[in-house]
């Protein structure tokens, strides 16, 4: 039996497999332990190895590709359209190997155990920032209740749900304890956001990627180790324009015929990237303003950012920003030249 493709769905406990031939047609299908998947590629012929880009699936590719199979990893969300009839787990194997014939689908780059490691820090310090403004709220909601209001901001709002808790008749005298506990946890919460914060600076500075990726306005050792981890091979991409469709940072549209309609971002891509890079925009725009105010000169970059900021409003050029940021980088790694704010007038003269 010549098995060449076989498509795995992955779980905690159990994988379905779906072995194929060399024309794509099923020829056995085996539900697995984790030990029994374990030793049926340790026995099994190299072959094409189908999975789902989901958890644990980098894992697996690394342990399998040492063993000596071509591993595939396939954007879940391209699968899906494969499935026929009801979503079984056999449904869902027989969907990779139909999936894995479709040139089209680009399968997702296999990380590495480091570039996994940090893109669980990133996880670890949004879930933290994510905690501390849940606890902040519910400060805020508690002490309105009895006639405390607290200001908005999460540094104003600290100091004076501290202010408050020194007034012995603000807060009831049986809230107080939680109220203090809130306060150590959040202040605990900060403490491990900067501890987080400052060992991914220190590995942005050991790589030569996110060091390039630094020069470019906006762009932070959270976002130059986070862009660098998230897409491993720029290669795949053929140029800047598809990088910043990747992040969901390109118009959605809506056509038919002759006619061209595009609405908003399609936001289809990783969230916590594009809120990196919305923010890293949204500060850029901010100094541009601050450089024009004082009469500082401006180059080509910021120019154009004021500009599309007085024609479409503030918001809108911050995503426009970001849109051009995620092209910088798709542009400054692919060709693996240095930051110019004025690179297209420094062409046209040369």
């Amino acid at each position: 039996m010549d098995t060449t493709t076989v498509g795995i769905d992955l779980a905690k406990s159990r994988f379905e497999l779906a072995v194929a031939d060399g024309e794509y047609r099923i020829r056995r299908r085996t539900r697995l332990t984790r030990l029994q998947f374990a030793r049926f590629f340790g026995n099994h012929p190299p072959s094409v190895v189908v999975m789902e880009a989901c958890g644990s699936a980098h894992h697996w590719a690394r342990t399998l590709q040492a063993q000596g199979h071509q591993v595939r990893l396939l954007p879940a969300q391209y699968v899906r359209a494969y499935v026929k009839r009801n979503k079984t787990d056999a449904a869902d194997a027989g969907a990779l190997i139909e999936a894995a014939r479709c040139g089209e689908i680009r399968p997702v780059p296999v990380k590495s155990i480091e570039q996994q490691a940090i893109q669980q820090l990133h996880r670890l310090r949004s879930q933290c920032l994510g905690t501390r403004t849940a606890r902040i709220n519910w400060l805020r909601g508690a002490l309105r209740e009895f006639g405390v209001s607290i200001p908005v901001g999460a540094r104003r709002g600290l100091c004076a749900v501290r202010e408050a808790l020194a007034a012995e008749s603000a807060v009831p005298a049986l809230l107080v304890p939680a109220i203090a506990d809130t306060l150590a946890e959040i202040a605990r919460l900060e403490q491990q956001c900067g501890t987080i914060e400052r060992e991914l600076a220190r590995l942005t500075r050991e790589d030569a990627v996110a060091l390039a990726l630094l020069e470019i306005p906006g762009i932070g050792p959270l976002s130059a180790s986070a862009l660098r981890t998230a897409i491993v091979d720029i290669q795949r991409f053929h140029s800047g324009r598809h990088l910043a469709s990747w992040l969901g940072l390109t118009a959605r549209e809506y056509s038919s015929g002759e006619q061209r309609r595009l609405g908003r971002i399609s936001k289809r891509g990783d969230v916590y990237l594009r809120t990196l890079l919305t923010h890293g925009a949204r500060a850029v725009l901010n100094a541009a303003h601050r450089a024009a105010r004082q009469g500082r000169p401006l180059d080509r970059l910021r120019a154009w950012a004021l500009a599309t900021a007085e024609r479409c409003g503030y918001n809108k050029a911050t995503v426009a920003l970001a849109n051009k940021l995620a092209r910088i980088v798709g542009a400054t790694w692919k060709h693996q030249r240095r930051f110019d704010g004025n690179w297209a007038v420094r062409t046209a003269a040369a």
